[in-house]
């Protein structure tokens, strides 16, 4: 549905976006992320044509470029802040960029806005704010939604709301490429991460595939724990310390299965230690900071 390819984005005279490519299929939910600057914004809105790049963009195989935008004529995009007319109701706002009134209808029943829709937009708080943005993008039926920060300022049930729309689309076979700070969120709906870092990309990989770096340790409880981690330690295997078990290494997994069965001590639970999602992004951030320093 997009494909990025060895794309570069200059702000003046300098390089924000890097030799990024990636792409996301149909159905897909590509999670961009990465720290503040890192390009993530940038790399959206030259996506979207509104900035110079070099490299190529094509959205269903037709080429993006400053001179044909129609391959965007199927794209819905919400980036940094909603484009609202504050004088215009909800509603209206909705009229001016759709060609479908049962479809207007139909999202603003699934993001619950029926309550205030009708009123000037502005009055709207940020979080309806937001939700009208995110109405607006949804729009149309596009085939590819591009969304920057859709949960900011959205309450819990307003978040649970949009992320179950998310994966209804996406079910449809909607693409979604999705930027957000509120990693726990995302983690929730994306099928593909692609972390950017300094304009470049450092991490893409489909979730499960991501997420099996996180179970680089195993969680151990056996019936004598005490004794069970002297026998590792003596044996040079690695162990650290948990409140109600000890954890090892993937890699010493089998061999302190082996030592335990030896010295007859029996094991009451082996469980995958998966590492907290921000944790793990944080720790690759860190990775690459001390590899970029001792180059």
């Amino acid at each position: 549905m997009l494909k990025v390819t060895d794309v570069n984005t200059f702000i003046g005279r300098k390089r924000i976006v890097k030799n990024v490519s990636f792409q996301v299929n149909s159905g897909a939910i590509v999670g961009l992320i990465g720290p503040n600057g890192a390009g993530k914004t940038t790399i959206m809105k030259t996506i979207l044509g509104l900035t110079k790049f070099t490299g190529g963009i094509s959205v269903s195989d037709e080429l993006v470029t400053e001179n044909n935008h129609n391959a965007l004529s199927k794209v819905g995009a919400l980036i940094e802040y909603p484009a609202i007319y504050p004088f215009l109701t909800g509603s209206q706002n909705l009229e001016l960029y759709s060609y479908d009134k049962q479809d207007v209808t139909n999202i603003v029943s699934m993001l619950q806005m029926d309550a205030y829709i009708n009123n000037k937009a502005k009055g709207y708080s940020l979080g309806m704010k937001q939700k009208l943005g995110i109405a607006i993008a949804l729009l149309n039926h596009p085939k590819l939604i591009i969304l920057d920060e859709p949960m900011n300022g959205l309450d819990v049930e307003a978040t649970i709301g949009v992320r179950k729309i998310i994966k209804q689309y996406a079910k449809q076979g909607t693409a979604f490429l999705i930027s957000s700070h509120i990693l726990s969120e995302l983690q929730k709906v994306m099928t593909r991460v692609v972390l950017i870092n300094d304009g470049h990309v450092i991490v893409n990989r489909d979730i499960e595939t991501f997420n099996q770096i996180s179970r680089q340790k195993y969680k151990l409880s056996t019936e004598r724990d005490k004794l069970a981690m002297q026998l590792l330690e003596s044996n040079h295997i690695s162990i650290s310390n948990n409140t109600d078990n000890f954890l090892v290494k993937k890699e010493d997994l089998f061999r302190a299965q082996d030592i335990l069965y030896q010295n007859k001590i029996h094991l009451k639970e082996i469980l995958p230690a998966e590492a907290n999602f921000e944790q793990l992004i944080v720790s690759i951030l860190e990775k690459q900071r001390r590899q970029q320093h001792e180059e």
